[in-house]
């Protein structure tokens, strides 16, 4: 039997040998987990300055904070002979036991923070007594020095020994920006603390706060008046402190304050934190309330009882667990969907002047909805650029939003047809039957109820929607029933005949700019070619635009005071009829709408005509999926980014190239999946409580796959009777 020395080489199937990693091995990565960059580091310190009671806080950063962060506070500072071990890993006087979790109120409590930067900065301590740290020791002595009150903590040269770490802040700038927003969400939840960030050098902070009494003031001196203005309170008392879970207050934007990113600023028991499941949860309401195009801001504070709280749950605590998580989040969120609901009255909107221009163009930016903007940072290019300009109505809950609009005088009104459309407005109101007192109308409206299953009917009013099983089917429970549900085919039906019994008496969706239809027909033949960019294809194309558009022009007058579908002298699209209350469709299939009316319609017999215009609409409206494929499964795979790689650069390959290459095109998924969870919102909230009331299920439902019956109760118990 041979035995092998520790200087013998082994082969490779032997196991490697383990051994114990230096101490200062492990400090570095311990530290690297800590201070993540730059702005961790800043958290951790304003944090220990909050924990000393502190009424003022500066913050002085050179670099984006590798070559300098400065922290000055007027805290309760440090005791002299504390100072030694200060630095040292797991030295804290903010918690003695490891029940003292359990209770604890401090941001800080694993003493690990100011180590972790004497590993990967040189850390200067000035406490009325100041002292030089490095490797979590005391390089000298302690000596005396004129300080204020307090403590001032200056990291320098941070990652100065992290090459590989370092080498990712190329841009200064991005990490100062993330510095100044942490900054301004301390500011607005601790009004009686004074903040001030400001670069190296410079004269000007680019955060300034002072104490206030007012939450909403210091919202104002840190985001602006523009932010302060549309935001309104929100609140979940805590009513019954016996039986509560949590209580919640704060501040969310209405439906005038427009801006393309959210922001959320959470504390949970005075702690900033993230949650981005009740972020998303909120993110779902706003989509679904307010226009597409609208990013919330949100400011919460929530309270819990400390022992429902977990705060060690990741190293740099900016994440917690929380008892009951699901029920709070579902609570806040209905919360906040009531309040947007009931604060409609205070929506307001400016007049626009319609664009006269025959060849006004579209814009591919997502525009504003008070004051339309194009905006070159974060656009996506859209196949349907109309897509982003749309505004929907805010009353019964969704209502008119032409209501909000201030009329003008009708002696600025140009042009017969609009002055007619004034006198048809107004005989509808004195006689609503009259304009829609048509037979043909009367006839596809009798035929809808002939041909009514009256076994599907009983399903549709008593069936419990579950959940989407995929992108097209829902799951419905029906007594001791489970089907699939096509739901793009129960929305088209259920939109067809909501055209036909509200004929002549639809509210708006009135577009932020007029779309040509000539563009719109374009892209959708575009898109129904198979050689888009032939030159003989495209002069065909052009032909076939420029008849439909002529066509709609003429049946103009018809579309508008039948189906509120208003198409200008132009050949302008700007108005749409509003089918479902709360619902708006999907603005990248108007180029296949436009289209249908063109090829579709049967202009020559008028029950036709209306039946196929009807039909058109019922297929724009309908829940067709997104066209951005899901960001769930599969699916996640289009929305990864791909860099170009250069084959001289291997050698330069490191950990981080492989994370830029798993890195997703961030906003393109973050729309995808408010377009999808819109979507399922839409589909539970308004498509199946307008079915219950609404659809009439033709007979041909009951053979064509729209249901399809997956499970029966009685069927799987003697099933399982027999075992």
């Amino acid at each position: 039997m041979e035995i092998k020395t520790e200087n013998t080489p082994y082969s490779p199937s032997e196991p490697p040998k383990i051994h114990r990693l230096d101490e200062s091995v492990v400090n570095r990565i311990a530290a690297g987990e800590v201070i993540q960059r730059p702005v961790s580091a800043v958290k951790e310190l304003v944090e220990n300055s909050l924990d000393a009671h502190s009424t003022s806080v500066n913050v002085v950063v050179k670099d984006g904070g590798l070559k300098l962060i400065q922290v000055s506070d007027d805290g309760h500072g440090i005791r002299l002979e504390d100072l030694p071990i200060l630095c040292e890993r797991h030295t804290t006087s903010k918690l003695t036991n490891y029940e003292d979790l359990q209770s604890i109120k401090s941001m800080g409590f694993r003493g690990e923070a100011l180590a972790s930067m004497t590993y990967v900065g040189h850390v200067t301590v000035t406490t009325i007594t100041p002292g030089k740290l490095h490797d979590g020791v005391m390089e000298d002595e302690p000596k005396p020095c004129a300080a204020v009150k307090g403590t001032q903590i200056m990291v320098e040269n941070l990652f100065y020994n992290m090459i590989a770490r370092r080498k990712t802040f190329q841009n200064s700038s991005d990490d100062y920006s993330k510095i100044v927003d942490l900054l301004s969400r301390f500011a607005i939840h601790h009004i009686n603390v004074s903040f001030s960030c400001r670069k190296h050098g410079a004269s000007r902070a680019d955060v300034h706060s002072v104490t206030t009494s007012s939450r909403l003031d210091s919202i104002k001196s840190v985001y602006g008046v523009s932010v302060a203005l549309n935001l309104m309170k929100i609140e979940i008392p805590d009513s019954d402190p016996s039986s509560s879970v949590f209580e919640m207050d704060g501040l969310i934007s209405n439906s005038n304050y427009v801006a393309k990113k959210t922001t959320m600023v959470l504390f949970i028991n005075d702690r900033l934190v993230e949650c981005t499941a009740l972020k998303r949860a909120i993110e779902i309401v706003y989509a679904a309330t307010l226009p597409k195009a609208s990013k919330p801001f949100i400011y919460m504070s929530i309270v819990l009882p400390l022992e429902h709280v977990d705060v060690n749950v990741h190293p740099t605590k900016r994440e917690v667990s929380l008892l009951n998580q699901e029920f709070i989040i579902n609570m806040i969120q209905s919360a906040v969907e009531s309040k947007l609901r009931n604060s409609n009255e205070a929506r307001t909107f400016q007049e626009q002047t319609l664009d006269s221009s025959p060849s006004a163009p579209l814009s591919a930016k997502k525009d504003s909805i008070v004051n339309p903007s194009p905006s070159s940072h974060g656009s996506k290019s859209q196949k349907v650029p109309v897509n982003k300009m749309v505004r929907t109505d805010a009353s019964d809950p969704a209502g008119r939003l032409h209501a909000y609009l201030q009329a003008r005088p009708v002696d600025n009104l140009e042009g017969n047809s609009s002055l007619a459309a004034v006198r048809s407005s107004v005989r509808q109101r004195r006689n609503p039957k009259e304009s829609a007192d048509i037979s043909s109308v009367q006839e596809l409206v009798s035929d809808i109820d002939g041909n009514c299953h009256s076994g599907l009917l009983d399903i549709v009013r008593n069936c419990t929607y579950i959940g989407m099983a995929d992108d097209v089917f829902a799951l419905l429970q029906y007594n001791t029933h489970l089907y699939l549900a096509n739901v793009v085919n129960l929305s088209k039906e259920l939109m067809y005949q909501q055209v036909l019994r509200r004929f002549a008496h639809f509210n708006v969706i009135q577009l932020s700019d007029p779309a040509p239809l000539k563009v719109l027909i374009m892209l959708a033949l575009k898109e129904e070619d198979l050689d888009p960019e032939s030159n003989e294809n495209e002069d065909l194309r052009e032909k076939i635009a420029e008849m439909n558009t002529e066509l709609l022009k003429d049946k103009a007058e018809l579309l508008e005071e039948y189906f509120c579908i208003y198409i200008d002298s132009h050949g302008d699209l700007s108005r749409l009829p509003v089918i479902l209350d709360q619902y708006t469709p999907d603005m990248d299939r108007i180029p296949e709408f436009v289209l249908s009316l063109g090829n579709d319609v049967d202009w020559e017999d008028e029950k036709n005509c209306f039946q196929t215009i009807a039909a058109a609409i019922g297929n724009f409206y309908a829940m067709h999926p997104p066209l951005l494929p899901s960001p769930s499964g599969d699916g996640l795979q289009f929305y990864r980014r791909k860099p170009e790689k250069n084959p001289d650069d291997k050698e330069k390959a490191t950990d981080i190239d492989v994370e830029m290459e798993d890195e997703l095109e961030r906003e393109l998924l973050s729309e995808a999946e408010t377009a999808w969870a819109q979507r399922e919102w839409s589909i539970q909230h308004v498509l199946f409580p307008s079915m219950r009331l609404f659809l009439k299920p033709p007979t041909s439902m009951a053979t064509n796959g729209t249901f399809v019956q997956v499970a029966s109760l009685e069927k799987l118990y003697k099933i399982f009777e027999r075992c």
